[in-house]
């Protein structure tokens, strides 16, 4: 449309009309005029309103979800890290104890057997050393270790040191078939060699054929020449079974360690030995026997029964 006289007059007069219709509806409230025209017009455009919001709330609410999602999933991330830290705390808090546990073994087999020791940590398994039972320890010559020392832990036996770096040591374990080590029974003079088999008992060869020997007997070891490479009085194993004596010059046993050589973390290297043999008093108190209850049966005879001699009197 041009801007001519006749337009401009044209838009006066539809504002002047849009005026007073507001100021009619206005007034008449509830009754106004215009409410058909308003409800028919609802009827018209309702519909688009409906579908362009149809339209419209799933992009907000998808953005909305978005937004709730992102905030969830930092949540979610936050707690998972404070779950990985809580258990690295608490892994480490049980390491902890188990080591000092160990620790407090060590020192007090140490201490009863007065050995001067030089506690290790193990940081690897048979290195380098083919099939051989071993095990590399955290302390080396720099820390006073030389070859041919005892090793032991809380439990007893572990093996000797075999070679000898600045730093570390590796260790031969008693459970190696290379490994020998004298044994002497305990409570009695019986001397024996015990010998590694793996993953099986050791295997002692009794020097005396005769040797009165029996499951559950204890062994520890003998000692060696200037101590070296065993100090006495180590804890070894306990008897698990006995070969029948064939009258042969010696008798064989088996002997379950007791030390574990899968698990080892904690072991103690014996730099200065006893002043004198510790005998069996580094040895574990001996379990104390479970007793077997007693049932003790009592028989009360009833009235019709008869009483001794009552028999022979009527007959």
């Amino acid at each position: 449309m041009r801007d001519t006289r006749e337009s401009r007059l044209l838009l006066v007069l539809l504002i002047a009309v849009a005026f007073a219709l507001i100021t009619v509806d206005i007034r008449g409230g509830e009754d106004s005029p215009v409410d058909g025209a308003r409800q028919g017009a609802a009827t018209v455009f309702g519909p688009i309103e409906s579908g362009v919001s149809a339209a419209v709330d799933p992009v907000g609410n998808a953005v909305s979800a978005i937004r709730d999602s992102g905030e969830r999933h930092d949540r979610l991330a936050a707690l998972e890290k404070e779950n990985a830290a809580l258990k690295a705390r608490l892994g480490s808090d049980d390491r902890s104890r188990s080591r000092l546990k160990q620790l407090d073994k060590m020192l007090k087999i140490a201490g009863r057997g007065q050995y001067g020791i030089k506690g290790a940590e193990v940081i690897a398994i048979g290195a380098a050393q083919g099939f051989s039972w071993t095990i590399t320890v955290d302390v080396g010559a720099n820390d006073g270790i030389k070859r041919d020392m005892t090793v032991l832990n809380g439990e007893g036996l572990v093996g000797r040191v075999t070679t000898v770096g600045p730093n570390t040591a590796t260790v031969l374990l008693a459970s190696d078939p290379d490994f020998t080590v004298g044994t002497r029974m305990e409570s009695g003079d019986e001397l024996g060699f015990a010998s590694g088999q793996g993953d099986r008992p050791l295997r002692v060869e009794l020097l005396n054929g005769k040797a009165e020997v029996k499951k559950g007997d204890r062994l520890v070891t003998f000692g060696s020449q200037a101590n070296r490479p065993f100090v006495p009085g180590v804890p070894v194993g306990v008897v698990s079974r006995v070969d029948p004596s064939g009258g042969g010059l010696t008798r064989t046993l088996y002997v379950t360690p007791y030390v574990g050589f899968t698990k080892l973390d904690i072991v103690g290297v014996v730099v200065e030995a006893p002043k004198k043999d510790p005998r069996d008093t580094v040895l574990p108190p001996k379990p104390k026997p479970t007793p077997r209850p007693t049932v003790t049966v009592t028989v009360t005879p009833s009235a019709e029964a008869p009483v001794d001699g009552q028999n022979q009197q009527e007959q």
